[in-house]
C-alpha cells in the first residue's frame, strides 16, 4: 500500500478519537485526516509535480505530524531535516535532494533565510506556525485549493516501488547520503510494527519526545495506523516525561538509551505510577544491560528492544517484552544485551570479509534480505552497490548470532558513533578539525559517556609551534557541524598511531576507553 493508506486506515477504525495531543490543542483522527487532504490540494492547487522532495525543518509540533502526511497524501516525497544539524549542513543535503517545498517553523526563520540563498531548487516555502513575511502560514497555505478534489494517483498494487522518502544517513565523508525508501520498505515496516508493538490493549496513548524528525516520528506515523493518540512534547524533559506518563495513561512510547538512563537517574523516579505503561522500546543504539534490568524493575515487563537503520527501518529484529522481562529476572541474562530476533519479514545472517556466511557464535557483519531493505542512496550508485555486495545488505555493524537465533552487536564496521541515538560519522567530524589551520593532524572516536551512551572525542596533533584551546575547537565545530556532531571532548597528542598500512588506527585510539567493556558500542 501507500504510505498515506496506513493512517486512513486507522482515521477510517476510529474517526472520532483523539490522534493527536499538543499542549491544549486535540484533533481527532476525522479532523487530522481532513488537514492532510487540504494540505495536499494546495499542494497540488501549486502545481506539484509527482515526486517532488518536500522538507520539514520544525521542532516538536502536532503540525509536523500535519505536513508530513500531507506531503504522503499528495504523493511528494517526505524529506525530514534534523534541526539540530548546522544551517550549512542542511542546505548541503537540500541541494543533494533537489527539495522544492520547505515546511518550517517561524524559529527557524534565520535558517530559513539562508536557506533560500543557497538551495536554488526550492520553489515555496510554507511557515506551519504563523505568516513569515510573503510566507503564507499553513493555514492560509491551506486556503489554495479548498474546493478542488483530491488527485487519486494510487494504482492497483499499492505502488510498491514509488518513493515516499528520502531520508538522510551520515555518510563517511562530507554530506549526508539520502536513503530511498519505498512504499513497499515503509509498509513492510508499517505492517511489522503493527504486529510487533501493538501491545495488549486497544487504547493506546504514545507519548512522543524525542525529536520528530527522526526516529519518533517513524513511531508516531505507525502508532496512527493502530488508531492510537499521539501525545506530542516540545522535547525532552525528564522529569515532564514521568509526569504525562501518569498523567495521559500512556501505554507506548520510544526513548533512546540515552534518554531512558536520564529517566532512571530522575531524583523523582519514584513518585508516578508507570503501570499503563505496555510497549517502552528502546531504538537508536545498544543498551546498558544493568540499566536495562532496573528498567524493568521501574516500569515493569513492557520494556523492549528493535534494531534498524535509516537503510532498512525500525525492525530488522526484535527483543519483546517477556523476553527482556524474564532475562531481567534471570532467564538468560545474557539476552539483556542481545537486540532480538529476525523480524518476520526479513532473513539476518553473520558474514565474513569474503562473503562467507559463519555460524552461531562467531562475530562477523550483521547482513541482511527482504522487503524491509531499501532501494540505495539517492544518485551514489558506487555507495548503494558497496552495501550490497555478495547479495546482502551489509549494515555496517560488527555481531554474532547464538544458538538460539538471538543477535548481539559488539561493535560498528563503520567509522560512526552514536551518540543520543544520532549517527555522527568520525570522517565529517575530522574534516571540520581539520578546517583549523593550527591542526596537523585529527582523529575522532566514540568513547563510553554515562549520559550520551558514546561521546564524540577529538584526538587532535597540531603543527609545530601552534597552540589551540579544547574549548576553541569545540566551539568552532558546533558553528560548522551542529552540537550533536561537536566532540565533547579534545586531547592533545605529539602523533596518531597508525596501521601498517598507514592508516590511523582508531583500534588502538578506542581501546583504552572500552577496555573494561565486553562490547565496543554503548
Amino acid at each position: 500500500m501507500r504510505a498515506i493508506d496506513y493512517f486512513d486506515k486507522g482515521a477510517d477504525a476510529c474517526p472520532g478519537r483523539t490522534a493527536i495531543i499538543d499542549g491544549e490543542s486535540r484533533y481527532t483522527y476525522q479532523e487530522m485526516r481532513e488537514i492532510t487532504r487540504r494540505i495536499a490540494r494546495a499542494m497540488s492547487a501549486n502545481g506539484l509535480n509527482g515526486e517532488e522532495r518536500a522538507a520539514i525543518y520544525s521542532p516538536n509540533d502536532a503540525r509536523v505530524l500535519f505536513c508530513m502526511l500531507g506531503v504522503l497524501r499528495a504523493g511528494a516525497v517526505w524529506v525530514p531535516i534534523n534541526s539540530r544539524n548546522a544551517p550549512e549542513a542542511n542546505a548541503e543535503y537540500m541541494v543533494y535532494a533537489e527539495v522544492s517545498w520547505l515546511f518550517y517553523h517561524s524559529s527557524y526563520r534565520d535558517q530559513v533565510e539562508e536557506l533560500k540563498v543557497r538551495v536554488p531548487t526550492l520553489r515555496h516555502w510554507i511557515c506551519i506556525d504563523a505568516e513569515d513575511g510573503p510566507n503564507p502560514s499553513l493555514d492560509k497555505f491551506m486556503q489554495v485549493g479548498s474546493n478542488a478534489a483530491e488527485i487519486d494517483w494510487g494504482d492497483p498494487y499499492g505502488n510498491p516501488e514509488r518513493l515516499m522518502g528520502l531520508v538522510p544517513t551520515g555518510g563517511t565523508t562530507g554530506a549526508a547520503k539520502g536513503v530511498m525508501v519505498t512504499d513497499l520498505a515503509w509498509g513492510t515496516m508499517t505492517e511489522m510494527a503493527g504486529q510487533y508493538w501493538a501491545g495488549d490493549t486497544t487504547d493506546r496513548v504514545c507519548l512522543t519526545s524525542a525529536p520528530l524528525s527522526h526516529a519518533a516520528g517513524v513511531v508516531a506515523f505507525v502508532m496512527t495506523s493502530l488508531g492510537a493518540t499521539n501525545v506530542v512534547m516540545p522535547g525532552f524533559d525528564a522529569l515532564d516525561v514521568l509526569r504525562n506518563i501518569e498523567l495521559y495513561r500512556v501505554t507506548h512510547m520510544f526513548l533512546p538509551p540515552t534518554a531512558l538512563y536520564a529517566l532512571l537517574n530522575h531524583p523523582q523516579l519514584s513518585d508516578f505510577d508507570y503501570s499503563s505503561l505496555r510497549v517502552f522500546l528502546i531504538v537508536a543504539s545498544p543498551v546498558s544491560p544493568d540499566k536495562f534490568k532496573k528498567a524493568v524493575e521501574v516500569f515493569g515487563p513492557c520494556m523492549c528492544q528493535s534494531y534498524g537503520q535509516t537503510e532498512a527501518p525500525m525492525l530488522l529484529t526484535w527483543l519483546d517484552q517477556k523476553t527482556v522481562a524474564a532475562a531481567a529476572g534471570g532467564e538468560h541474562i545474557e539476552r539483556l544485551r542481545s537486540c532480538g530476533k529476525p523480524t518476520s519479514a526479513v532473513t539476518l545472517a553473520i558474514m565474513d570479509e569474503e562473503g562467507r556466511l559463519l555460524p552461531a557464535n562467531t562475530p562477523g557483519e550483521i547482513v541482511a534480505r527482504g522487503s524491509l531493505v531499501t532501494r540505495g542512496y539517492y544518485k551514489l550508485p558506487d555507495a548503494t552497490a558497496e552495501i550490497r555486495t555478495h547479495g546482502w545488505h551489509h549494515t555496517g555493524d560488527i555481531g554474532y548470532r547464538d544458538e538460539d537465533g538471538y543477535f548481539y552487536i559488539v561493535d560498528r564496521k563503520k567509522d560512526m558513533i552514536i551518540t543520543g541515538g544520532f549517527n555522527v560519522y568520525c570522517a565529517e567530524v575530522e574534516a571540520g578539525v581539520m578546517a583549523l589551520p593550527q591542526v596537523h593532524e585529527c582523529a575522532v572516536i566514540g568513547v563510553p559517556d554515562e549520559k550520551w551512551g558514546e561521546a564524540v572525542k577529538a584526538i587532535v596533533v597540531l603543527h609545530a609551534g601552534e597552540s589551540l584551546s579544547e574549548y576553541a575547537v569545540i566551539a568552532h565545530c558546533k558553528e560548522k557541524l551542529g552540537g550533536v556532531k561537536a566532540p565533547k571532548s579534545v586531547a592533545f597528542t605529539d602523533a596518531i598511531p597508525k596501521t601498517a598500512a598507514g592508516k590511523t588506527d582508531k583500534k588502538a585510539l578506542r581501546r583504552p576507553f572500552w577496555v573494561s567493556r565486553d562490547r565496543s558500542v554503548h
